[in-house]
């Protein structure tokens, strides 16, 4: 359990990095500094690893910008605090879950009001969060009523139009009137991936990846499904972190 409030800073030049990292040394000593990036695919592994609580994130990177990162999650529950030197950002940093934006240079008395506005919010969400973190079941709709599940169960998700099919551990199913979108988000929270429009998969149920354009997963219950294309990358990204 986090005794303190983790930060990271995403930014291509270390002259940025160094005073964000003096700021919150002088004005928020409690806050723990958890890692710095300095590019899109460097921000996108150690996220994948670890989601702290707050993130500066410079909006132009050394091989993309912010919201090409952003992109590549579905879920943020951090505090994002944009760091830009042209104020037109800003509109695309609100529409992107900005809690802040700062304007190079930096102003003091700007970074101290985006730092608290962060951690108020934090205190704000804090039952929220913390209820989401240790969900370890899901309640799925069934003609009587709802029936729990184990989601370290769940083996696999397999969309069909508005119907999802759950594949679980002891060789049952269960069919469910619902779209797969539905149940993702809180799924993704608890190391599912979606490698396919059609699949959303349990990582730790993950057996063994089959070269090919897209390539292929095997899983606890020998199931074989297909990877796609534009999945891939990401994919093995994920899968380097969990080898």
């Amino acid at each position: 359990m986090r005794t303190k409030t983790q930060v990271c800073i995403i930014d291509d030049e270390q002259d940025g990095r160094d005073y964000i990292s003096l700021l919150l040394k002088n004005e928020f000593p409690d806050l723990h500094i958890a890692f710095q990036a300095e590019s899109v695919k460097d921000a996108f592994m150690k996220l994948t690893k670890e989601m702290p609580d707050i993130i500066f994130l410079d909006v132009q990177l050394t091989d993309g910008n912010a919201f090409d990162l952003l992109s590549r999650f579905r879920n943020f529950s951090s505090q994002i605090i944009f760091i830009t030197a042209y104020d037109h950002f800003a509109i695309m940093a609100i529409k992107n879950g900005a809690t802040d934006y700062l304007l190079k240079p930096i102003d003091e008395v700007d970074f101290v009001a985006a730092v608290t506005k962060a951690l108020e919010n934090i205190r704000k969400n804090k039952t929220h969060s913390f209820n989401t973190t240790i969900r370890s079941k899901i309640n799925l709709p069934t003609l009587q009523g709802f029936k729990s599940i184990d989601i370290a169960d769940i083996v696999r998700c397999e969309a069909d139009a508005n119907y999802t099919t759950f594949y679980l551990s002891d060789k049952t199913k269960m069919v469910v009137s619902k779209n797969l979108k539905e149940f993702e988000g809180p799924l993704v929270e608890n190391d599912f991936f979606r490698i396919h429009n059609k699949h959303l998969i349990n990582l730790k149920h993950f057996k063994e990846y089959i070269k090919g354009k897209g390539g292929q997963v095997i899983m606890s219950d020998n199931s074989v499904l297909d990877v796609s294309v534009r999945k891939k990358q990401e994919f093995m990204e994920v899968l380097q972190l969990w080898g």
